[in-house]
């Protein structure tokens, strides 16, 4: 054994039992970012909202865990981490229980906010305690693993469960079924994970926090306008001030003797080059998924249903790689681990290029896994890289920083690849007579030429990283 494993304690029985508890609230969080999507039709029959409340539902959620990610995580630094997961999960089971009784739009929408400011302290706080319950590296490297396998489950197992639910009980059933799992949660916390509060952690800033918050909730509202009806004023004008409001926030923290985000972090190649890579993943996946969806519907004329269970076999591609990512990471040194996980992912959405407007199927459903497989590694590694380059004291912060970039990257992949993709068929729109089949041929042209800037991106992100960070992250 190295010198460098003789300094880190070897986790037990106790922290794997724990590690299996902190999976929950990340089954919880992937899941309930599915299933509202399969109820969609039986709530508009019965709740009768209209298109704009109908947006609210649907987007609230997202809204308020972006903005208030990094909040969370900085408060789990200060008052204890397990204290705020466990608050968080009860907020959360209640606003679940709220959702799934609504008796009009609005008490829906007030649930679905509730649900995303309680959903916000769970990732941070799993990632921190993770963090803190793990100091071996490769045992840590192994419980992210753990960690990003449980956001692919809940994708598995989220259509069918929701599908099961919807044929039997109303819609409100999709919102019940994770109250037995928060029930466990707070039963076996309290036994099984440690209380890790710093006492050198930041101070909270009740004024950074305000305007981190209105920062990324505007510029996150100015993206998904310009994603459903294109840049119009109110989204230039929503995008400008958050982006304002963020560089505010990032010049009080400058100014800060004490600030929840050391700014030099970024300037360290081994912390912002990992923190940019999974933002980048993100944003080609969320892009890739954007028009998939379409694709599978709009071109290939399948049910939302059966789009959805094509959806299942990526989801356990991405369950096979994040088995597979603590070994290599383990065997391997991690900049090759990273690099070589990036080409396979360019390589997967490459694949989605190959799309014809009659028979793409095979090549969505191969092209999505080798992309799946490819990204639990680059999730698994960016994280614990990020996370990792952080001091104790700040391990929730850099967990909310991480995971609102990975949201932002993933508005920004819908509105940018989007864009991108509605231009290219409004070309093809305006070149030639829209019959049905020309409006699959031109959809299906944008969908490949989006993947292939995708790819690209990944592709050169792998490049970059093998040549800035070879002499920067040495084997465990």
């Amino acid at each position: 054994m190295t010198a460098t494993h003789t300094l880190h304690r070897r986790a037990g029985t106790r922290e794997w039992a724990g590690l299996a508890v902190l999976a929950v609230p990340c089954l919880l969080v992937s899941m309930d970012a599915h299933v509202l999507n399969l109820a969609i039709p039986a709530l508009s029959a019965d709740l009768r909202p209209t298109n704009a409340q109908l947006l609210w539902i649907v987007d609230s959620y997202a809204f308020l865990v972006a903005g208030c990610l990094m909040t969370m995580g900085a408060l789990g630094d200060r008052v204890g981490r397990r204290r705020l997961l466990l608050i968080g999960a009860a907020g959360f089971g209640a606003a679940s229980l709220l959702a799934a009784f609504a008796t009009s739009p609005g008490m829906l929408i007030a649930a679905r906010v509730l649900l995303g400011i309680t959903g916000a302290t769970l990732m941070p706080s799993t990632l921190a305690l993770i963090r803190g319950m793990f100091t071996d590296p490769r045992q840590r490297t192994t419980a992210f693993g753990v960690w990003t396998a449980s956001f692919a489950l809940g994708g598995v197992l989220a259509p069918v469960v929701a599908g099961v639910l919807l044929r039997h009980f109303w819609w409100g059933s999709v919102f019940l079924f994770g109250v037995p799992l928060i029930a466990v949660l707070l039963a076996l916390g309290p036994v099984l994970l440690p209380e890790l509060r710093e006492r050198d952690a930041a101070r909270l800033d009740t004024t950074g926090a305000a305007l981190s918050l209105a920062g990324v909730l505007t510029a996150v509202f100015g993206l998904k306008r310009a994603v459903q009806g294109g840049l119009d004023p109110l989204a230039g004008v929503a995008l400008a001030i958050g982006l304002c409001l963020v560089v505010a926030f990032l010049r009080r923290q400058h100014r800060q003797a004490d600030p929840w985000i050391d700014l030099a972090l970024f300037r360290r190649r081994d912390f912002s080059l990992p923190l940019a890579a999974n933002a980048l993943c993100f944003f080609v996946l969320y892009g890739t998924q954007f028009f998939t969806a379409q694709y599978l519907q709009l071109v290939l004329g399948l049910s939302a249903l059966h789009a959805g269970l094509w959806t299942i076999p990526s989801a356990l591609g991405y369950l096979a790689g994040s088995a597979l990512a603590p070994v290599a990471a383990n065997r391997l040194r991690p900049v090759l681990t990273l690099s070589a996980s990036l080409a396979v992912t360019a390589l997967g959405f490459g694949l989605l290029t190959q799309v014809g407007p009659q028979s793409g199927l095979p090549f969505v459903v191969a092209g999505s896994v080798i992309a799946a497989v490819g990204l639990a590694p680059v999730y698994v590694l960016t994280t614990e890289l990020t996370v990792a380059a952080v001091p104790p004291a700040r391990s929730g912060t850099a967990s909310g920083l991480l995971t609102t970039t990975a949201n932002l990257g993933g508005a920004l992949g819908i509105a940018f690849l989007g864009s991108l993709g509605g231009a290219i068929y409004g070309h093809g729109a305006l070149s030639d007579p829209l019959t049905t089949d020309s409006a699959r041929d031109a959809f299906t042209l944008a969908f490949r030429v989006v993947e292939g800037g995708g790819a690209s991106l990944i592709a050169a992100s792998a490049v970059v990283s093998a040549v800035l960070l070879r002499r920067r992250l040495a084997p465990a």
